[in-house]
């Protein structure tokens, strides 16, 4: 266990950034789902904008990796093209 003033304080740091992080990506991970259930062209092309902005911000972050939000958007992107 931590001794330190410094290192008890990081430790709380780092927890309430843990939490944070995994509540925008569980976010985002929902919302990719409710995007591939879609079966509705409209309503794809409306929420596609949406989920590629969530990625992006997730990337920026390094919350997940730069090529996986790559992916994830290229993998939806050509779901709705095919609807």
């Amino acid at each position: 266990m931590a001794n330190h003033q410094s290192a008890k304080k990081r430790i709380r740091q780092i927890e309430k950034r843990r939490v944070h992080n995994r509540y925008y990506a569980k976010t985002a991970r929902n919302a990719v789902k409710v995007l591939k259930g879609t079966s509705e062209k409209e309503a794809a092309q409306e929420l596609l904008p949406k989920v590629a902005s969530m990625l992006d911000k997730l990337a920026k972050r390094n919350i997940i990796h730069k090529n996986k939000a790559a992916n994830l958007k290229s993998k939806l992107t050509k779901h709705v093209n095919t609807l």
